[in-house]
């Protein structure tokens, strides 16, 4: 019972997380390793647990989202699905410990990409600029790695947003969460016929996913967009340095 509370808080916890900042199954995922569950299966059981929660928020976020005319939802949408489907396929055939020893890079690059891209001067944000064609190559990548691991997705997505040219960051949240819902969508069903999912632990977590992403969407509105860009750059730095921690 103690170790389902402990997982319920940890829920919450990147519920809330994945609606401001993303970076959620950094607390979930080594949660459930701490319970005992086996990393795949934890890997599986974290995404399918913080699907509600990230659904919960996109949905709060959906005028931010229909407010985006620089591209074509579509196309995003379309991408995402299909990548988190191949994703979570490699996953299921393949060992994970490969992208693990990746993560801490890819969230140093997309912390200095995302950091650059709204606090250095114009004159070098200007030059760091994505093409629509490579956005959406770039998109296609991240939601590959979406549906493999998942850790760090939401910064990764900022960065390659901010790299296109985006600055509103409540239409990018809103964005990162819808995505990444779609690309973890395509894996949880994946997960699910698969049978690679620890449903005991889950179903409360999801339940608690909810909770948090509601929160964290709410939350997120009412704090101004320069304080809100500095606590990605907060977190993402934190969960940076962890991560090289824990891998050395």
């Amino acid at each position: 019972m103690l170790s389902i509370a402990l997982l319920v808080v940890a829920a919450f916890a990147a519920g809330v997380v994945n609606a401001i900042a993303g970076g959620g199954a950094f607390i979930t995922f080594p949660a459930l390793i701490f319970a005992g569950v086996p990393p795949v299966l934890a890997n599986a059981s974290s995404t399918v647990a913080l699907f509600p929660g990230q659904a919960t928020s996109a949905l709060a976020y959906r005028r931010d989202i229909l407010g985006i005319t620089q591209f074509s939802l579509p196309a995003f949408i379309g991408l995402s699905l299909v990548g988190g489907l191949v994703g979570a396929l490699l996953l299921l055939y393949t060992p994970n410990a490969v992208f693990a020893d990746l993560v801490p890079w890819l969230m140093l690059f997309a912390t200095v990409v995302f950091a650059l891209g709204n606090f250095a001067p114009k004159t070098v944000s200007a030059r760091m600029k994505l093409s629509g064609a490579a956005v959406l190559v770039v998109q296609f990548i991240i939601s590959i790695y979406g549906g493999y691991f998942g850790g760090g997705i939401g910064f990764l997505m900022l960065a390659a947003l901010t790299l296109f040219g985006m600055s509103d960051i409540h239409a990018m949240n809103g964005l990162k969460i819808l995505l990444a819902t779609l690309m973890n969508g395509a894996a949880v069903a994946a997960f699910i016929v698969a049978g690679a999912v620890h449903w005991p632990v889950t179903l409360p977590m999801a339940l608690a996913s909810v909770a948090g992403g509601y929160a964290g969407a709410r939350g997120a509105r009412l704090i101004d967009q320069k304080l809100l860009k500095l606590a990605v750059v907060v977190i993402a730095s934190a969960m940076t340095v962890y991560f090289f921690w824990r891998q050395g």
